[in-house]
């Protein structure tokens, strides 16, 4: 499906919205008179959707069907009258309010997250309550402006207060969290997007990788040597594809360069069943982390199989029950809705074993579909009709979670996922990931170290007279090679942010 504007604007969300009614189309917008767009032209035919922005109006107009011309903000928002051709916070909502309702007209539905297309709906929430505004309040705001769905807009508000709760130890001032890179795996998954390397092919090269992770380390230590570390997250890729040694060895290396002695979370995500050995679980045990995880993504032996997982559904089970005979009272387990071929008995199948295995805690995903992972080629081959996600699916997830103790404790969006729904992670009281709320919520600053990682400042600002908080990032180089080989370019890049 092509799109046309006049203006090079909004291209972004232009795209995400129409894409999102759209999702088994290849959506392009382009811009009128750019030499991309005859091409485009060229290779899609006519555009199905003209978007025009003048200081008056947004008009669109669909192929065949006559103009629609919007000169308001949109609902709530009356008072803006333009322009509406020069980048500002309300044209932009004014040009996603248009854009919804009349795709909403054109399409026949709607999406459960009505316009919204930012990955923390959560924050809206969390900023209207934070201004004063009743969770009521908050609701109705997200309803009536942004078009979400009852449900979900009691979904964000309910847990945008028991996030507040949640957090109300955290250090933001004086505190920090960290996050360490291992960006290896078994095997890279058929959706899989992140930073990961097969960890056959790297096996030669991790104790180099661990050498400059290290140095990493030692650099940035003295910089948060007065500040409080509240959690310590270790993601990837897969931290357990290391081997007990390598485990040892790097986190080590953390608690010596980190003082911990006011931690109040650790997790490892241990993720892969075929990289889980009671050796390594003890390493981890005896290094003092306190969270991890054992995902099965589904219980369904087929579904394994065809999306590259190497394990084996009695392999879940398995790491499941060593862990617990480790010691571990906190293991998350991660699930996802949507992957191919599977249905709401394939849903309601996983959920049903993973309720017989007890977690403390499940992590429900919608299946997002990447332009870096495999799948895309997969779709290619066989069709967007082998992957679905219903809100039923949903519903049997929350449904099981809630029969497990859990409560949702918080959540988040991707571009591109089956459905247009969310992840969302539930929990037992006292159970909760308190980082994954932290890197969701962006209100401390967390240094990132490994390949592929991003550091984020949260600083505080004034924005005309409002106090708030700005934020600056600072990546890595995702590859492996390029990370080893120029750690004191990424190290110097890292000190001037947090200097």
């Amino acid at each position: 499906m092509l799109v046309s504007e006049n203006i090079d604007l909004y291209r972004y969300e232009i795209h995400s919205l129409v894409k999102a009614f759209y999702p088994e189309e290849e959506v392009r917008v382009v811009v009128e008179g750019d030499p991309h767009a005859q091409k485009a032209r060229m290779e899609m035919g006519d555009p199905s959707l003209f978007v025009q922005m003048s200081a008056d109006a947004i008009t669109l107009t669909f192929a065949g069907k006559e103009p629609v011309s919007v000169c308001h903000g949109g609902p709530g928002e009356e008072e803006f009258k333009g322009p509406f051709n020069v980048k500002s916070r309300q044209c932009k909502d004014a040009l996603k309010s248009c854009l919804y309702t009349n795709l909403c007209a054109h399409t026949g539905k709607t999406l459960p997250w009505g316009d919204l297309i930012g990955i923390r709906p959560t924050k809206i929430a969390m900023t209207k309550m934070e201004s004063g505004a009743t969770k009521e309040d908050a609701v109705s705001f997200m309803e009536n402006i942004h078009r979400v769905s009852p449900q979900k807009a009691q979904l964000a508000a309910d847990i945008a207060v028991r996030e507040k709760k949640i957090l109300s130890g955290i250090h933001y001032d004086s505190g920090y969290s960290l996050y360490i890179g291992i960006p290896f795996c078994p095997t890279t998954c058929l959706y899989c997007s992140f930073p990961s390397n097969a960890i056959g092919l790297w096996k030669e090269r991790v104790d180099d990788y661990l050498t400059a992770l290290e140095k990493e380390m030692a650099a940035m230590a003295p910089i948060f040597r007065d500040k409080v570390l509240d959690t310590v997250y270790f993601g990837g890729g897969t931290p357990t594809t290391l081997d007990p040694m390598q485990l040892d060895r790097v986190i080590t290396a953390a608690k010596r360069y980190f003082p911990n002695a006011d931690l109040q979370e650790f997790t490892v995500e241990a993720g892969r069943p075929d990289s889980i050995t009671k050796d390594k679980l003890e390493v981890l045990r005896a290094n003092g982390v306190t969270r991890i995880s054992v995902n099965p993504q589904s219980m369904r032996q087929e579904t394994l199989d065809l999306i590259g997982r190497l394990h084996s559904v009695q392999d879940v089970r398995d790491a499941f029950h060593t862990a617990r005979c480790c010691g571990f009272d906190n293991i998350n387990m991660d699930i996802i809705l949507g992957l191919p071929g599977e249905n709401i008995d394939d849903v309601r199948y996983t959920v049903g074993e993973v309720e017989k295995l007890g977690p403390d805690s499940l992590t429900v995903h919608s299946l997002a579909i990447k332009r870096a992972s495999r799948m895309q080629k997969w779709i290619q081959e066989h069709g967007m009709e082998e992957i679905h996600n219903t809100d039923d699916m949903m519903q049997v997830a929350a449904q099981g979670a809630e029969r497990m103790g859990m409560k949702p404790y918080y959540l988040y969006r991707q571009k591109n996922m089956s459905g247009n729904f969310e992840n969302v992670g539930y929990a037992k009281p006292g159970r909760f990931g308190i980082y994954n709320i932290l890197i969701m919520e962006e209100k401390q600053s967390i240094l990132a170290l490994g390949a592929g990682s991003i550091s984020k400042i949260v600083m505080p600002c004034e924005q005309n007279g409002v106090p708030g908080t700005r934020i600056e990032r600072c990546d890595n180089a995702k590859d492996v090679a390029t990370y080893i080989d120029h750690i004191d370019e990424m190290i110097g890049r890292k000190r001037a942010l947090f200097a």
